[in-house]
């Protein structure tokens, strides 16, 4: 338990400093949707071909349901209860995303990131070699999840010390995981497919009709670009 705290811990810190390194900066409008683009198919690569199929694997019966409840609690969340929201719409100047798309990329990411923490601890209960297996796997996507959320943060119209908090909450959200795992094990089978629909929603409604206001083959590539990304991380240590 103490190793696999301690690599919750470092698997955190990476997405903190993946928040840490956009924030160094101010990038402009037009730099930020190409950054949206790149973390658009990255969210959408983990919910599709990381967190669908392990909550499949959990609940065969139940997880196909649970994945649209949670898609469909966010869409309530955004189009019912916030009537007057709309993507780049009624935004401040500063801003081309609204600011409760900033809140749903972050929901979206802190639940993925909790269950980062969650198979880090997972792994090592059923051994050390996975556990370590599951780390390597995990670690490489931390700085581009980071680097993701603090963008959306600052697109959405937030101040870089908000920006880097998200970042913060993300790796706050892999120790949870961690410590999770051991006080209520089985809630995993409910919550990995009610986030996996969460993130789907955020992508596909969120971030890419943003993107797709921008009318470019290069932006389009780098939506692409984003999906290549994790599928390569999936390649180099599969999990």
């Amino acid at each position: 338990m103490l190793v696999s705290l301690i690599l919750g811990c470092i698997a955190g810190s990476a997405n903190l400093f993946g928040g840490l390194i956009l924030v160094q900066r101010r990038w402009n409008n037009h730099a930020l949707r190409y950054f949206i683009a790149l973390g658009a198919g990255f969210m959408m690569s983990v919910a599709l071909l990381d967190m669908l199929p392990e909550s499949m694997h959990f609940s065969p019966k139940w997880a196909p349901l649970l994945v649209l409840a949670g898609y469909c609690l966010i869409h309530l969340l955004e189009h019912t209860l916030t009537p007057h929201f709309h993507v780049g719409e009624e935004t401040h100047t500063e801003e081309f995303i609204h600011a409760h798309t900033g809140i749903s990329v972050l929901f979206g990411l802190s639940a993925h990131a909790f269950f980062d923490g969650v198979a880090i601890a997972s792994g090592f209960v059923i051994s050390s070699w996975l556990g370590w297996l599951i780390f390597t796997a995990i670690i490489l996507h931390k700085i581009p999840e980071g680097f993701t959320v603090a963008s959306v943060m600052l697109a959405s119209g937030r101040t870089r010390r908000t920006a880097v908090l998200a970042a913060l909450l993300l790796a706050a959200s892999t120790v949870a995981g961690v410590l999770i795992i051991d006080l209520l094990p089985h809630w995993v089978f409910g919550g990995l497919p009610l986030s996996a629909g969460a993130a789907i929603y955020v992508a596909a409604s969120d971030l890419i009709p943003e993107v797709n206001r921008e009318h470019s083959l290069r932006i389009a590539l780098v939506f692409f670009l984003g999906v290549i990304l994790f599928i390569a991380i999936r390649s180099i240590a599969p999990v």
